[in-house]
């Protein structure tokens, strides 16, 4: 095995879909050598070979392009307008899902509650979990972490 697994890496969908904080660490915590790290295990061991970036600036997305990730970019501010940032994200991670052949990593700089709701907005809205308590559930058990109000919100506008 080589390279480092990437902080907060956990599979949502076992060797479809996974999450993880941002390649290389956030803020001033990021570092090059990290990053490559982590590139090189996200391809070698999870065999990722697409990233969905929610990061609100573009940083590291030619790095992913040079290593070979097929690469969509979502802003996701901080101000998150829920009934129109939660649709638009969760088309992306469907499309990016949609070749039989992608395993997807979904990050941001931090797994944080938006990106916790995100993925329990996900399940709901590609129809794997119909009940947004057991969608909530789900994530929970796979975070190791409640869900909150914020979370919450962006399930609902899912469930829509």
């Amino acid at each position: 095995m080589t390279g480092l697994k990437p902080r907060d890496f956990v599979w949502v969908i076992a060797g479809r879909l996974a999450v993880s904080q941002r390649i290389g660490g956030h803020g001033f915590q990021h570092r090059r050598v990290r990053r490559e790290e982590e590139i090189i295990w996200l391809r070698e061991n999870a065999k990722i070979n697409t990233l969905v970036s929610l990061l609100t600036g573009n940083q590291n997305i030619s790095s992913y392009e040079e290593a070979g990730f097929a690469v969509t970019h979502e802003p996701l501010p901080a101000d998150l307008n829920v009934p129109s940032d939660v649709p638009r994200v969760l088309k992306a991670i469907q499309s990016a899902l949609s070749p039989g052949n992608a395993v997807v990593l979904v990050h941001r700089d931090l797994v944080d509650e938006t990106l916790a709701g995100l993925l329990a907005a996900y399940l709901i809205y590609s129809g794997m979990v119909g009940d947004p308590i057991k969608a909530a559930a789900v994530i929970q058990e796979i975070l190791g972490r409640p869900l909150g109000p914020e979370a919450r919100t962006m399930m609902n506008a899912a469930a829509r």
